[in-house]
């Protein structure tokens, strides 16, 4: 085949959005092995010298579990009890020592039900998984954690989730009376403020003194996580309070389902008569979508007022094939734009000002100088001072405190009352002339953009994304990871259009969010039925390659794609952009920022974990096979890997 007839090949491929994959080829061969015979399950039971030599003194009865009373039960089973109360579905945790009396009681006295347990290998894997789980269900978690170990292993995914505003209930075992701790490491891993190291990015937390204090604490921190704008929440759980007993005075509170904070309406009237008074409004939107009510919203605001939607992609806000989604022209729109409103934002100033990463940074305002801010965002309700995650400051025209989602049905309401027919004539052709221009620049990346490098191995970007996109459109599918190291080809190629596709980013952009995050969002889709797609990153990826064994484990259904280019490109690009500053060229660059010598096989690796790992695939030929193979293991309920050497972007 000639240069010019592949091309029109791969324009046709790409033109129709990927309608079908690459040319049949044969698949490439299997490489599963027979599983060696498993291993006894059973063991015999420690001696008394064993367990003394585990904590180096002899174990320690807590005082109160030699003094139950008539009809006392265990204090953990009132825990469970007050999860119950919460409708905590799941609890994932890394087993230890100060929080061994509620996971006792969740195993026989909930018998695992209700909430049931996830085994995670690592606390930042478990927490992410709650991350992931709560961008899907809009429900929290639970998390039980050992002491200040376990907390201090969370902590970057707990940032994550604080910065993402994702609300999950975090439960660390604590032995807080000194004068009844086992000695050796139950003492070492106490501490007398054990939630003080995650306080500056934590919503709220209490260490209760009292199973009565427990059962308030967990409900107002339910109460607050829930709250928007959300947030993680801590109790610190006395392992005497697990341990000991109960009597039949105390009383679980009444779980109540908070009312979210809506803007004021003479303040919606405000923003309506800007907006309707405007030749060129646009709406820019980060974590907007707090539940599937929020896109369809947003919809019909930007069609009433023919204003296009830049989309942050901090969730699933707004169609990506919709005629008005201006994310791929977004420095025209805002530029051009007399009144922007921007709904969650959390970055207005790097919205409307511009920054130049050079050997002399520069920055500017990109906007017209008569243009009107206005802001309607929950992170006005509460903000802490430590952790910058709330960026630059930027001065707006009008701020409104209250959750964008909320305040929707009541500014679309004030939109209908403010518009005249001859906005609504000027609205309707600004969509038309501004959808126009999306479908030419829509053919152009498909035509033209997405084919550079199409028969490259490593793979494209673009060709992993259409390929993929071929085997998957007809499945309800979902997105569980973010594409912007993809240089963000699935939501130029793919159609987003129904509200659980896409969960966004890590909020932190701590490494170590991906995998674990899709686990847990695997989970939550899991009742639907949906294909859940991960797009995974190589070095994110090791740093908690365990939550493979966990998809295994509970049979959490998960298609991760490897995006593996070998390295942590966001860092070789830094290197050498620094190195160019300094007249020293990029040549050194790969040092300390690949993951090469050796390669790392990761579909070896998944297969160790009770998975099956297909790859690596190098040949983009071998692509389209391999990716309809791994459909059809995950459509079947289980976990698959598919390991892709891709170019860097």
């Amino acid at each position: 085949m000639g240069k010019s007839e592949a091309g029109v090949n791969r324009r046709k491929f790409l033109t129709a959005a990927a309608a079908s994959s690459a040319a049949a080829v044969a698949a490439p061969q299997a490489t599963s092995e027979a599983n060696a015979a498993p291993l006894p399950t059973h063991a015999l039971p420690p001696s008394a010298a064993q367990m003394e030599a585990e904590i180096g003194e002899p174990q320690l009865i807590p005082a109160a579990v030699t003094s139950a009373g008539p009809g006392a039960r265990p204090g953990s089973d009132f825990m469970v009890d007050v999860l119950r109360a919460l409708d905590i579905d799941y609890v994932a945790t890394n087993p230890a020592s100060s929080c061994r009396g509620l996971h006792e009681s969740i195993n026989s006295y909930a018998m695992n039900k209700k909430p049931e347990l996830l085994t995670a290998t690592h606390e930042e894997i478990a927490t992410a998984m709650a991350h992931g789980y709560a961008k899907v269900s809009n429900r929290p978690m639970g998390l039980l954690f050992h002491g200040t170990v376990g907390i201090q292993h969370a902590t970057m995914a707990f940032y994550n989730a604080w910065a993402d505003r994702a609300p999950m209930l975090v439960m660390s075992g604590n032995h807080m009376d000194a004068a009844h701790r086992p000695p050796g490491v139950p003492t070492t891993h106490a501490a007398q403020d054990p939630l003080a190291l995650i306080r500056d990015f934590t919503k709220w937390d209490d260490q209760p003194q009292s199973l009565q204090a427990c059962a308030e604490a967990m409900m107002r921190a339910h109460k607050i996580a829930m709250t928007p704008p959300y947030g993680p929440v801590a109790i610190s759980l006395d392992a005497h309070l697990q341990e000991g007993f109960t009597d039949a005075s105390l009383k679980i509170p009444k779980l109540t389902r908070v009312s979210p904070p809506s803007a004021d309406i003479e303040a919606l009237k405000e923003v309506a008569r800007m907006l309707v008074g405007a030749q060129n409004p646009v709406i820019v939107v980060d974590r907007g979508a707090r539940s599937h009510r929020f896109q369809p919203l947003l919809v019909e605001l930007a069609e009433l007022l023919g204003a296009p939607v830049v989309d942050q992609m901090g969730r699933q806000n707004f169609p990506s094939h919709h005629p008005l989604n201006g994310t791929d022209r977004a420095r025209g729109t805002i530029g051009a734009a007399d009144v922007i409103l921007g709904l969650e934002l959390a970055d207005f100033w790097g919205v409307v000002n511009s920054y130049s990463d050079v050997a002399e940074p520069k920055q500017g305002r990109r906007l017209k100088d008569s243009v009107k801010l206005v802001s309607i965002n929950s992170r006005d309700v509460f903000m802490k001072a430590n952790y910058q995650d709330f960026q630059r400051f930027q001065d707006v025209d009008l701020a409104i405190a209250a959750d964008a989602e909320a305040s929707l049905p009541g500014l679309i309401e004030m939109v209908k009352s403010a518009i005249t027919p001859e906005f609504r004539s000027a609205a309707d052709k600004r969509k038309t002339t501004f959808g126009a221009a999306g479908i030419k620049q829509r053919e152009r990346l498909l035509s033209v953009d997405a084919t550079y490098g199409w028969d490259a191995s490593p793979i494209s970007s673009a060709r992993l994304s259409a390929e993929l996109w071929a085997v998957i459109k007809e499945h309800d599918w979902a997105l569980v990871s973010r594409d912007v190291r993809l240089s963000n080809w699935p939501h130029r190629i793919w159609k987003f259009e129904k509200p659980w596709q896409f969960i966004g980013d890590s909020g932190g952009a701590g490494q170590g969010y991906g995998l674990g995050a899709a686990v847990g969002a695997a989970l939550a889709h899991r009742e639907h039925k949906r294909l859940v797609v991960n797009i995974q990153g190589d070095g994110d990826m090791m740093y908690g390659p365990g939550g493979i064994w966990t998809a295994a484990h509970h049979n959490i259904p998960l298609l991760t794609i490897m995006h593996n280019n070998r390295a942590y490109h966001q860092e070789v690009m830094h290197v050498q952009r620094v190195g160019n500053w300094r007249d020293r060229g990029v040549g050194r660059a790969s040092i300390g920022t690949t993951i090469e010598n050796p390669h790392i096989n990761f579909a070896m690796m998944a297969k160790s974990m009770g998975v099956e790992g297909i790859g690596p695939i190098g040949d983009p030929k071998d692509l389209g096979p391999a990716l309809r193979r791994a459909v059809q293991i995950a459509k079947a309920g289980e976990p698959v890997l598919v390991d892709v050497l891709t170019q860097p972007r």
